[in-house]
């Protein structure tokens, strides 16, 4: 099988970059000066252990791949970039080629799955970083990271198995799990924190707040009669196998969104992750308004350009009564 993932950052680069040292056949698919620093000098694969460049083939626009039979194409770009990255893909590689969501939050398997027979869901629990052009992090020893997946909705079939399998060669724990949305449920609740550190920086105190914001979370999946992993399954999912070490002594280190905040990208996935939870409560009349107040927050502050950590977790209490 062959990988194409589609999305290099954080998440795709290590990935990418640990199926190619595995021996895997892997193509990346980067943008502006990422792209630029690949192709250039390789992609550099920074652990607590080693820093690594490898010279994986990297391309800017799924247009310039040939697409095979075998092809897997590991989508792991932000949630907003989602419905544009599948019409490219689309375009070239046809309806039939293996669509595998890396991605937080629960809403890119629907929209993979409009235009793509064969669309799988991962979970992902993968401490990464990605904040200089051509450089990914790995975060986690001597276990890099835990990728689940299943068919989408549900199921288990051969190109999952094999995926996993030759994840589990690159050093990760990957099962393969026929209720990998449970899961994935799960990890969007943990993920609503994500617009806080935007907001308030990675450093904050947001317990109070984050707190209220799953119960709201969590209110709406009953609504919606959607099945979730309880904590105490996620965690021993997780067991000991994620063990965080820095890099580098004294580099900071945030949530997906805070490195998208930090990087000035001009987007976060607010909308996909807060606002995931804020169209469950439209929809079946449970009020939201913490992780609506996370939401709008947080886009409002990448609008403006505003650095994480200018507005207090103070001034967010003040506006929510708490």
């Amino acid at each position: 099988m062959r990988y194409i993932i589609y999305g290099a950052g954080a998440i795709g680069g290590v990935i990418g970059a640990r199926l190619y040292k595995a021996g895997k056949e892997a193509v990346l698919i980067a943008r502006g000066a990422h792209f630029e620093a690949i192709q250039n000098k390789g992609l550099t694969l920074e652990t607590p252990e080693s820093i690594e460049t490898l010279k994986i083939r990297v391309v800017s626009n799924p247009a310039q791949i040939s697409f095979r039979d075998d092809d897997a194409v590991i989508l792991a770009m932000k949630s907003q970039d989602t419905e544009g990255a599948l019409k490219e893909l689309l375009n070239t590689a046809g309806d039939a080629v293996s669509v595998v969501c890396t991605q937080n939050g629960v809403a890119n398997e629907r929209m993979a799955l409009r235009r793509f027979q064969h669309v799988y869901a991962m979970v992902v629990m993968l401490p990464a970083m990605h904040m200089v052009p051509g450089v990914v992090e790995q975060n986690s020893l001597p276990v890099p990271g835990i990728l689940d997946a299943g068919r989408y909705p549900e199921g288990i079939d051969a190109t999952v198995e094999t995926i996993c399998a030759d994840l589990r060669d690159a050093g990760f724990s990957a099962k393969p799990d026929a209720a990998a949305m449970r899961l994935k449920y799960t990890k969007l609740l943990m993920n609503l924190g994500n617009a806080f550190q935007v907001i308030c920086g990675n450093d904050a105190d947001g317990r109070e707040i984050l707190t209220e914001a799953r119960k709201e979370a969590v209110m709406c999946y009953r609504a919606a009669d959607i099945q979730f992993a309880t904590d105490e399954e996620f965690r021993a999912r997780r067991g000991h196998l994620i063990t965080v070490k820095p890099v580098a002594e004294g580099r900071p280190r945030g949530s997906s969104s805070w490195q998208s905040a930090i990087r000035g990208t001009g987007t976060v996935e607010a909308d996909w992750l807060n606002g995931e939870i804020c169209l469950l409560g439209r929809l079946y009349g449970i009020p939201t308004p913490v992780n609506q107040l996370l939401q709008v927050t947080a886009n409002h502050m990448i609008r403006d350009k505003l650095p994480p950590g200018t507005i207090t977790p103070e001034e967010l209490r003040k506006q929510l009564k708490l």
